[in-house]
């Protein structure tokens, strides 16, 4: 029983150290190879998201969906720190260290408590080992955790400045591709009085965007459950933005040329496949296709009207369907698996950006003339109010 102890006390610090050490500190590669902190991940999120796939859709599923990341990212750190604490428990117990304790009947129990002060270098002192090999053990394990606080000290600010970097580009995108967002509207608002150098210099930025999302969702997998800010947007939605504009580029356009799209549209592809990869969830094919032939004529005519005029108009759609067919399989299976809404190729209705709007929804339509006098009638009361009307 002793010698099983000890060999369990050994692998777990193992699995453990090795498991911080490459979520923390060794960048990732790409590869579905056991991992406790993917396990843990992949069972905590499968019985979060069960319970939110039983809601509808609405602001209140988004709020709870949203704990997810945070919360996770927390219960990951406590669940390394508890089981070391339980591996260095199970060495001390098996090598039948000697222990100067309050108790007369020293039990597993008062292990676990000497290897929790340890661990957290409370330094109590009421429980303490006496032989040489015992007090290795706890130099050791204080080690460890000193080590442990430093690494999320350092690990948690990391995670936060990368999801703020994505997070800047997702806002930006709100008033350049509307509410939600959609590559009709990113390409009409890009070319307006046909200024290609302005489309170029857009795609070359989010060239950059997708590339800094593959290397940060990789190297810290809490990220992909951190939701957006602000409603209608998600990282997700951002990318297949970006993938259904460049797909539309590839189709190609009566006299513009972007050579800069196929670069933008390979490393968005390659954000999306490897994400899908690294989770372990095969691509699939949505129930509902996000562009039919309909939406297709109006997303036609309504890039035309900004003149950005398909080329090759007889075959343009089963080329761009060739195109998707690339990327939409591993967006819709990401999209289901986080329970994120992927963005239409044109708005259905008209809507209203988000950046127009206000939690005050009587005045998110206002005009700036309008907002003017109204103040100046609000001002104008106060004074009559506090100095009558005979004063300035």
């Amino acid at each position: 029983m002793n010698i099983l102890a000890i060999i369990i006390g050994i692998i777990l610090i193992l699995v453990i150290l090795q498991d911080s050490f490459e979520s923390v500190v060794l960048p990732h590669r790409v590869s579905r190879r056991f991992k406790l902190s993917s396990v843990f991940y992949r069972t905590t999120w499968m019985l979060w998201s069960l319970f939110a796939r039983k809601r509808r859709q609405g602001n209140q599923r988004e709020v709870y969906l949203s704990y997810f990341g945070p919360l996770s990212l927390i219960c990951l750190l406590g669940l390394w720190v508890a089981v070391l604490v339980l591996a260095f428990a199970l060495l001390q117990w098996g090598l039948g260290s000697s222990l100067q304790a309050p108790e007369k009947a020293v039990t597993f129990g008062t292990y676990l408590y000497m290897s929790g002060t340890t661990f957290v270098t409370l330094g109590f002192g009421d429980v303490v080992p006496l032989l040489g090999l015992g007090r290795f053990l706890g130099v050791g394990e204080a080690g460890i955790g000193f080590g442990f606080l430093a690494l999320i000290i350092g690990y948690v600010p990391v995670i936060y400045q990368s999801f703020s970097r994505r997070e800047v580009g997702i806002a930006l995108l709100d008033a350049r591709a509307g509410s939600p967002a959609s590559a009709t509207e990113l390409l009409r608002r890009h070319y307006r009085d046909q200024q290609v150098g302005e489309l170029v210099q857009s795609l070359r930025e989010w060239e950059r965007w997708c590339a800094e999302l593959l290397e940060s969702h990789l190297s810290y997998p809490p990220l992909t459950y951190y939701r957006s800010q602000h409603e209608r947007q998600s990282w997700l939605g951002a990318l297949t933005t970006i993938l259904d504009a460049n797909a539309l580029l590839i189709v190609g356009f009566e006299g513009i040329t972007v050579p800069t799209n196929r670069f933008t549209f390979a490393i968005a592809r390659h954000a999306a496949v490897d994400l899908a990869y690294v989770y372990g969830i095969p691509p699939m094919k949505s129930k509902h296709d996000r562009l039919s032939s309909a939406d297709f004529v109006r997303m036609r005519t309504a890039l035309a009207e900004v003149g950005l005029q398909l080329q090759h108009e007889e075959d343009a759609e089963h080329r761009l369907a060739e195109i998707r067919r690339m990327y939409e399989p591993f967006v819709t299976t990401l999209a289901d698996h986080l329970l994120l809404n992927l963005p239409p190729w044109i708005a259905v209705t008209k809507t209203v950006d988000d950046w127009q709007t206000s939690a005050w929804d009587h005045f998110a339509l206002w005009s700036p003339q309008k907002l003017e006098e109204i103040t100046h009638s609000i001002i104008d009361r106060r004074k009559k109010t506090l100095f009558g009307s005979g004063h300035e």
